[in-house]
C-alpha cells in the first residue's frame, strides 16, 4: 500500500512540477525574446546573438522557476487529492503525513540537487557568457559592416551615419551622411562616395575615408556654423572594447567567491546556496499548507500559496540587501529568512496532526 501512495504521488506531482514549470518558462522567455527582437530590429544587436542570449536567459529563469513550480504543483496535486477525497482514504488506510513526505521530499531532493548544480556552476558562466555576447553584440552592430539606405547609430545614441549605397563587402559607400560630436559642437558631414579602411591591430577599427563633400560645425540653434568643403576627409573609428564579463559577483565562479572575504562576494554566495534549500524547504511548507476541505476545491488555496512565496522571495532579497549593508552580519546572513519558514512549518504541522500524529509509523486522524 505504501508504495502504491509513494508512486501515486511521485507521479502526480512530477506531471504537475513539468506543467507548471512549462507555463512559467514559456511566459519568461516570450517576453525575453520580445525584448531580444526588439533590440536586434533597433539594431543594438546582431540578429544572430538573439537565441544565443534567449539560451542564457533561459539558465537564469530555470532557476528562478523551478522552486516555485515545485512549491505550486505540490499545492495543486494535493488539491486535487483533498477535493476529490482521495486524501481521505489514505488517512483512513492510515497513510499521515510522514508518508506523505517521503515521495515529494525524493523529489524535492533530486530538484535540489540539480538547482545546486545550476546556482553554483551553470548560472555564473551563462552570466558571464550573456555580458560577453552582450558586448560583442553591441560591438559588432556599432562597427559592423553597413547596410544601404539604413542609419547606423552608436552606442550611446549620439552619432549616426547614412549611406544610400553600399556595396556588398561592405567598404564602398556612396551618397554618405554623418553627425556626431566635435568637442562642444556639433557636427555633420555629407559626402558623394566613401571608403572604409580596417585596422588590422584594433576589432572593427580603423578609417572611413569621406571624398568630395561638405562639413559643417556648430552648435545646435546658432547661426555661426564653420562649412568647409573637402577632396578627401579620413575619420578615425575607434570602438570600445567588448566587456570580459567579470563586472559584477553574480557573474564570478563559485571558486572565486569563496576566496572573497566582503560582504557583496558573501551575500552572492548565500543567494546562490539559497536557490537548492528553497526547493525543499517549499516543499515542506506546500504538504500542511495544501490541507483543504473537499468544498474548497483544487485552487482553495492557490493565491495563498501566490502570496507566501512572494512575501518568501522578497524576504530573500531584504536579506540580501541587508547583507550587503552591513546590517545582518555575515553568519547570520540569509538564514534568518529559512528559519522563519521552518518554524511556519512545524508550526502549521503540530497544529495539524500533533506530535505523535506527526511521527508514528500509522497514522490516526485527530479527533
Amino acid at each position: 500500500m505504501i508504495r502504491i501512495v509513494d508512486r501515486y504521488l511521485a507521479k502526480e506531482t512530477v506531471l504537475t512540477i513539468g506543467a507548471v514549470t512549462g507555463v512559467l518558462m514559456l511566459i519568461l522567455l516570450s517576453n525575453r525574446f520580445a525584448s531580444l527582437l526588439g533590440d536586434a530590429a533597433a539594431g543594438r544587436l546582431p540578429r544572430e546573438t538573439v537565441f544565443t542570449l534567449l539560451g542564457l536567459a533561459s539558465i537564469k529563469f530555470f532557476i528562478v522557476v523551478v522552486p516555485v513550480a515545485t512549491f505550486l504543483a505540490i499545492m495543486l496535486a494535493l488539491g486535487r487529492l483533498y477535493r476529490d477525497s482521495e486524501m481521505t482514504t489514505f488517512m483512513a488506510c492510515g497513510v499521515g503525513p510522514a508518508q506523505i513526505y517521503r515521495p515529494l521530499l525524493v523529489i524535492a531532493l533530486v530538484l535540489g540537487a540539480a538547482m545546486a548544480a545550476l546556482s553554483l556552476q551553470v548560472s555564473p558562466w551563462a552570466e558571464r557568457m550573456t555580458h560577453i555576447v552582450n558586448s560583442a553584440g553591441e560591438h559588432d552592430a556599432q562597427v559592423g559592416s553597413f547596410e544601404s539606405g539604413r542609419f547606423k547609430v552608436d552606442d550611446d545614441g549620439h552619432g549616426a551615419l547614412y549611406a544610400e549605397h553600399v556595396s556588398k563587402d561592405g567598404k564602398d559607400l556612396g551618397k554618405v551622411f554623418m553627425q556626431g560630436p566635435s568637442g562642444d559642437l556639433m557636427a555633420v558631414v555629407i559626402a558623394e562616395q566613401g571608403r572604409r579602411q580596417g585596422n588590422p591591430d584594433v576589432a572593427g577599427g580603423g578609417m572611413l575615408i569621406l571624398n568630395d563633400g561638405w562639413r559643417y560645425e556648430g552648435t545646435p540653434g546658432k547661426a555661426d556654423y564653420r562649412i568647409v568643403r573637402y577632396a578627401e576627409h579620413g575619420i578615425v573609428i575607434d570602438p570600445p572594447k567588448p566587456e570580459s564579463g567579470l563586472d559584477s559577483y553574480d557573474a564570478y565562479p563559485t571558486g572565486e567567491l569563496l576566496k572573497l572575504h566582503d560582504l557583496a562576494a558573501a551575500s552572492e554566495l548565500q543567494w546562490r546556496l539559497s536557490v537548492p534549500i528553497s526547493v525543499v524547504l517549499l516543499t515542506l511548507l506546500a504538504v500542511p499548507l495544501a490541507r483543504t476541505s473537499p468544498r474548497q476545491g483544487r485552487y482553495g488555496k492557490l493565491l495563498i500559496a501566490v502570496l507566501v512565496y512572494v512575501i518568501y522571495y522578497n524576504l530573500g532579497i531584504l536579506g540580501r540587501v541587508w547583507l550587503q549593508k552591513g546590517v545582518t552580519p555575515a553568519s547570520l546572513g540569509l538564514w534568518w529568512v529559512d528559519g522563519i519558514y521552518l518554524a511556519v512549518v512545524v508550526l502549521l504541522l503540530l497544529q495539524q496532526y500533533g506530535t505523535r500524529g506527526l511521527f508514528a509509523a500509522t497514522w490516526r486522524p485527530r479527533a
